[in-house]
């Protein structure tokens, strides 16, 4: 078969959905066993402390269902990808694995996920659209349930803040003008830096604009990440490198880290995670910190993209498929596991019913200064705008780094390295035989 593709719009669904079905190689007898057990299930993740969720699903509700989990910690992000799919296709895939959300379109155009809609599709209101899309992919199917999330958010160190007598700004106009005056007042700070190392974060802000980059029609993959959403994002933040309003350096090196802990960058966008980055990157600065909504393209709005994030998945390969998809919906929805989930794992839920009280009833301890956080961090969840992955993120990703680095060192045209990028997936995409609509 030549062309193997995905829904991603509720208009490609049908199309797409015969692709998949005969593209399938795995055994379909284990979608007649029921829910309840036997069953022996493995769960391939990455999460701390997810065998200890585990165990409090074995030792009370699968233990009633006779389904048992068994947790293998394995290597997160493309490690994983590359060996389920390795797995998949000698049809030895676990039954559930923990997979990022952009990851998705990748697992499903192989054939490696089933679809839990029957079993998991009445979840859909405990979690926010935005993210609920990401598991659907735009269709009828159901291919994971969400777990995590990374609402992106503006923090700023408070006290410079007022020492510059800055206004914490609600609109990205208003963020560049704030970038400006600090640099004005006091021109060996930041008000933050442009991080080529960070394509999800890129891709996070993007969405936010209202970029699709990735959807079908007529059984045919169209890539727009050079779309006008992405061309505003991608202009903004190269004038800003280019007129030297923000530093162009990128994030996570010990330099950056030095940066944020002297107070040399005052500011941050990032994601809901951010607290435990800056308690080991910036430790002198705790509780100088506070948390806002991320800077609108339009006034009075409540949008944001999303960095980071995962799901459970159930694959094909699964003989118990109903068992694995009880637990995934248990995992993800069940108060106690969420509340696990918490405490184990450290992770922000997806479920927007447990991102609040609870384990999440105070503030992270680094914004002890904000006990308002959580309440205030689902307010800004709850307006997640919708992603669009495609079966090659990991191109545009590295067409990312490769091209925007060069771009952000010399302080050139932005808008060269986003062409760049879209070239190399549309290449890409035809080279591994995708039909690809221009």
């Amino acid at each position: 078969m030549k062309y193997r593709t995905v829904a991603v719009t509720t208009a490609a669904t049908l199309a797409a959905t015969a692709l998949l079905t005969g593209c399938g190689s795995s055994d379909d007898t284990g979608d007649e066993q029921a829910a309840s057990g036997p069953a022996s299930l493995t769960y391939w993740a990455w999460a701390p402390g997810l065998d200890k969720v585990a165990d409090i699903w074995n030792k009370g509700p699968g233990k009633e269902a006779g389904i048992t989990v068994t947790v293998k910690k394995q290597a997160s992000g493309d490690d994983l990808v590359t060996k389920i799919i390795t797995a998949a296709k000698a049809n030895k895939a676990p039954d559930l694995v923990q997979a990022e959300y952009q990851t998705l379109p990748t697992l499903v155009s192989n054939d490696v996920l089933a679809d839990i809609s029957e079993e998991a599709g009445d979840a859909k209101s405990q979690f926010a659209d935005g993210i609920w899309q990401q598991t659907t992919l735009g269709s009828d199917a159901l291919y994971a349930l969400p777990q995590d999330s990374g609402p992106l958010m503006f923090y700023y160190r408070q006290d410079l803040f007022k020492q510059y007598g800055l206004t914490v700004p609600t609109t990205w106009e208003e963020f560049a003008e704030t970038a400006r005056a600090l640099k004005k007042k006091a021109p060996d700070k930041d008000l933050t830096t442009f991080s080529s190392n960070d394509s999800g974060l890129f891709a996070g802000l993007s969405q936010q604009a209202g970029a699709k980059w990735w959807t079908t029609g007529d059984d045919k993959w169209k890539v727009a990440i050079d779309d006008p959403a992405t061309q505003k994002v991608a202009d903004f933040w190269g004038g800003l490198v280019k007129e030297g309003a923000i530093d162009n350096q990128p994030m996570y090196t010990p330099a950056w880290n030095k940066a944020l802990n002297t107070g040399k960058q005052v500011a941050w966008v990032s994601a809901v995670w951010a607290p435990g980055t800056l308690t080991t990157a910036a430790p002198e600065t705790k509780g100088k910190w506070a948390m806002a909504p991320l800077p609108q393209w339009t006034a009075g709005e409540n949008v944001t993209g999303s960095w980071g994030g995962s799901s459970t998945a159930v694959t094909n390969d699964s003989k118990n498929k109903k068992a694995a998809a009880t637990f995934a919906k248990w995992l993800n929805t069940d108060p106690t596991a969420l509340a696990a989930l918490v405490k184990e794992g450290g992770i922000y839920p997806a479920a927007t019913a447990a991102q609040t009280g609870g384990a999440l009833s105070q503030a992270p301890d680094y914004f002890s200064n904000q006990p308002d956080f959580y309440t205030e961090a689902a307010k800004i969840a709850q307006g997640t705008a919708p992603a669009s992955w495609g079966p090659n993120v990991n191109v545009a990703y590295t067409a990312f780094k490769d091209n925007f680095a060069q771009a952000a060192k010399n302080k050139s045209d932005f808008g060269t390295a986003l062409t760049a990028m879209q070239d190399a997936t549309v290449s890409d995409l035809k080279k591994q035989g995708f039909g690809v609509s221009e």
